[in-house]
């Protein structure tokens, strides 16, 4: 309906402005309430801060679009960007205990209970059988989130299986280590870790099998005094830190300051402690091409 008839007063295009009628404005009431959009979670870069979608980080196998800095990555979703197709899982059935009634400011069992909630996972290593490029191979990944990536008698169990089965099937074994080392709450039983798992290595290099350590970010301790430091090849990806005593443990103890990029991937490299760095959107590739190389395949 027009101001005209509303009002009952014929307007003609001359009448001043007035006496035209002011139009009417929404005030919206002070207890309205407006419902919030969604928006999709975010991750911040650790290096330039940008914001980036979890979505936009996943594609881009959380490599930072702006600055390319590598973010870490889950262990399960590691191994499922790695291979075209999983297969199987291997090593569920291991379980961890608590042979030495372990207590620091928590029991060892309650640590255990929060890592698995927070990880969604049962223990630090994840084990998969797959193919990449029509090529099966089995490849593990240290969930570095559950306990620091820490090596347990469950971690050195599934190692040891995993080898046991790329032994049996011919097959190459690439393991993506990140880790602090191994697992102060199980003592000696941990450390025992090393020799098996280093046997194990032995074993598939007897058999004439490649193993294939791909180094992440950070990989320390009894880990890297193990089977991160006796793989055929060694890769490491851009900036990993690596080493076997924490830069600032040396740092404590020869009393001097370590500049960057001591214990960078970087620096291994021009040192002769590692083969290669490879981009992670590199990685697939090169792992395939290494692999096909040693077991001589088309």
């Amino acid at each position: 309906m027009s101001q005209e008839v509303k009002t009952g007063k014929i307007l003609s295009p001359t009448t001043p402005w007035t006496d035209r009628a002011v139009p009417s404005i929404h005030v919206p009431d002070e207890q309205e309430v407006y419902k919030s959009t969604f928006t999709e979670p975010t991750i911040e870069c650790p290096e330039c801060h940008s914001l980036v979608t979890r979505t936009a980080m996943s594609f881009n196998a959380y490599v930072c679009p702006q600055c390319d800095e590598h973010l870490r990555m889950k262990a399960r979703e590691r191994l499922t960007w790695f291979f075209d197709q999983v297969d199987n899982e291997l090593g569920q059935e291991f379980k961890a205990k608590d042979p030495l009634k372990f207590v620091d400011s928590k029991a060892y069992p309650d640590r255990m209970s929060e890592a698995q909630a927070k990880t969604g996972e049962t223990e630090a290593l994840v084990v998969m059988q797959g193919t990449l490029k029509n090529v099966s191979m089995i490849a593990c990944a240290f969930e570095f989130d559950f306990m620091g990536g820490s090596m347990g008698t469950v971690v050195g169990d599934r190692f040891v299986q995993a080898a046991e089965r790329a032994i049996q099937s011919k097959q190459a074994l690439i393991c993506f280590a990140a880790s602090g080392g191994a697992r102060m709450q199980e003592g000696m039983l941990s450390l025992m870790q090393m020799a098996r798992t280093s046997a194990a290595i032995q074993r598939m290099k007897e058999a004439g099998l490649p193993y294939i350590v791909v180094l992440t970010h950070p990989v320390y301790g009894g880990v890297t005094a193990s089977l991160a430091m006796l793989g055929d090849v060694h890769i490491a990806e851009p900036k990993a830190m690596i080493g076997f005593a924490g830069k600032r443990v040396i740092e404590q103890t020869v009393r001097e300051k370590l500049e960057e990029p001591f214990q960078r991937a970087e620096y291994l490299l021009d040192h002769g402690v590692i083969d290669q760095i490879v981009h992670r959107h590199a990685l697939r590739d090169t792992v395939y091409r290494i692999v096909t190389k040693l077991m001589n395949l088309p």
